[in-house]
């Protein structure tokens, strides 16, 4: 009999398992497909491989002043063949975490039998904790069209594991998923469309750093077709309709980049859980534990936060409050978007504040005035400072080379109450693109 049973070996359930194990639990994890779960194999670390590349060959297509006759080939096989063995180094390492003492690594599918026994689908193994952790993660989601040209229309997953280049991508849906490969895929030389139901991409981020981003993209080359509804795909076309009109588009491929949904793992009904298909399996937003005490659900599977880092963090917390030790209340998200320039946010947007009925004070600031981002060519970028009326800091919303880490910086200060004078009185280093955090906070 084990302490804890965890059902997904991905970016949740490893730290869970990992974290379990170093305080003296043991623990059976479950996990049918490859460790890492879709943010290494699928999500994450290969589009971060992509996206790193893109940004190499998208400098040298700017021709810095003082190199003159560049010429170079890209060789997308060799692109794809780093893409996997980073991955596979990262899963070896997963591997080697997961033989420490006290984990039991189960390679099946788990069936819930009841609120304490999980079942090895082939073997048919029955195993017992008084804590079970869903970890199941999230999958591609897709849109109810009809579709006749089925070998063009892939998901990120498909799209990924494929070595050739197509002449053409339309990509439907301007979220994360969708943004980055657009910026990826756009850097390697495709010809790329993005068709958005919406008004604007990436409605998560504060509405003038997404359009910022949006319209730096198509400056590149990148053509975006928003307020427009897919209706059909068809061998080679993509038909759509926007402001009451017809369209169709001639493309080689298409990316359904319509956001992800909650796996589920067999047997949830026989554990008294509640769930649908939205919003995934109901946990409380501090300890991840479910309405069935001793089962807790981390991870996309609980759609709080559909966050690799998240699922580590909910992990942490859903072991802490089986050891019961203290929980802290969760703090604010940061999340990133890996396109070229980046975009990051933490807390609400300008839109959101309004819309609740937040008092806020707004400061911006702009990479083209920053030394680093001028010396370096990387002066497109915004960022947006928000704070209470007492200048207690509750967001940031960045597009701009390194807004992630501009962003990071700000959910610790979030977490510390930090106010803009107490930002303001902390010294930057010079030059970097930091800076522009200070400058937003001195304004």
């Amino acid at each position: 009999m084990a302490d804890i049973i965890i059902i997904g070996a991905g970016p949740g359930g490893c730290r869970a398992a990992d974290y379990a194990a170093r305080n003296g639990l043991q623990v059976v994890i479950f996990e049918k497909d490859q460790l890492g779960g879709t943010c290494l194999n699928h999500g994450c670390i290969p589009t971060k491989c992509y996206a790193h590349d893109a940004e190499l060959i998208q400098q040298l297509r700017q021709q810095p002043a003082g190199i003159a006759n560049l010429a170079f080939d890209i060789d997308f096989k060799a692109i794809v063949a780093r893409k996997d063995a980073v991955t596979a180094q990262l899963r070896q390492g997963l591997e080697t975490m997961l033989a420490r003492p006290g984990i039991t690594l189960v390679r099946d599918r788990a069936l819930l039998r009841d609120n304490h026994t999980v079942v090895a689908e082939s073997t048919g193994q029955e195993y017992t904790a008084p804590n079970i952790i869903i970890a199941t993660g999230s999958e591609n989601n897709t849109l109810p069209l009809p579709v006749t040209g089925h070998d063009m229309v892939v998901d990120s997953t498909q799209l990924l594991s494929e070595d050739t280049l197509p002449l053409s991508l339309c990509i439907i849906g301007a979220g994360v998923i969708g943004m980055e490969f657009a910026s990826i895929y756009n850097a390697l030389g495709v010809e790329v469309t993005v068709v958005e139901y919406l008004k604007e991409c990436l409605p998560a981020i504060d509405d003038d750093i997404a359009r910022r981003l949006r319209k730096i993209l198509a400056q590149r080359g990148i053509t975006f077709i928003m307020q427009a509804a897919v209706t059909a795909i068809g061998d080679g076309t993509v038909t759509y309709t926007r402001k009451g009109k017809e369209e169709t588009l001639q493309v080689a491929k298409v990316l359904m980049a319509v956001g992800r949904k909650p796996r589920f793992s067999p047997g949830l009904d026989n554990a008294g859980l509640t769930w649908d298909a939205k919003r995934g399996i109901v946990a409380d937003s501090a300890t991840c534990e479910t309405a069935v005490s001793g089962i807790y659900a981390i991870g996309d599977v609980n759609t709080h936060h559909m966050l690799a880092h998240a699922a580590e963090q909910q992990a942490v917390a859903a072991v802490r409050h089986i050891l019961k030790e203290e929980v802290l209340l969760p703090a604010p998200m940061p999340a990133a978007i890996f396109t070229n320039p980046e975009a990051a946010a933490v807390g609400p947007s300008e839109e959101q504040c309004k819309a609740q009925g937040i008092d806020y004070i707004c400061k911006k600031a702009y990479w083209r005035a920053n030394g680093r981002a001028l010396a370096t060519g990387q002066s497109d970028g915004m960022l947006k400072l928000l704070a209470r009326p007492d200048g207690t800091i509750i967001s940031c919303h960045a597009c701009g080379s390194h807004s992630a880490d501009i962003i990071q910086e700000v959910a610790a200060l979030i977490c510390r109450q930090t106010t803009l004078q107490q930002l303001a009185d902390i010294t930057h280093i010079h030059p970097t693109i930091g800076e522009i955090l200070h400058s937003a906070a001195c304004s």
